[in-house]
């Protein structure tokens, strides 16, 4: 499964692992994803959704609602 999450759009990133002689290896960064499931009242069902935690208190902020119509106008299928 693809580590992106539905909010934000947040991916593994790439970067270096960097010793205490310097020598440079290569690692992933990757985001830190939950797989969570939110009540939508206006549609009377349950949305699953794989987020960062970061998206969790963007959903916490501007409600469900909000963050659906918002995924939906990108295109995505929720």
């Amino acid at each position: 499964m693809a580590q992106i999450c539905m909010v934000t759009g947040k991916r593994p990133i790439a970067g270096m692992n960097v010793s205490h002689s310097h020598v440079r290896t290569k690692r992933r960064l990757i985001p830190n994803l939950r797989s969570k499931r939110y009540w939508v009242p206006t549609e009377n069902r349950w949305v699953h959704l794989r987020v960062s935690t970061q998206g969790m208190r963007i959903i916490d902020k501007l409600g469900i609602e909000a963050v659906l119509a918002d995924m939906r106008g990108r295109g995505l299928k929720v």
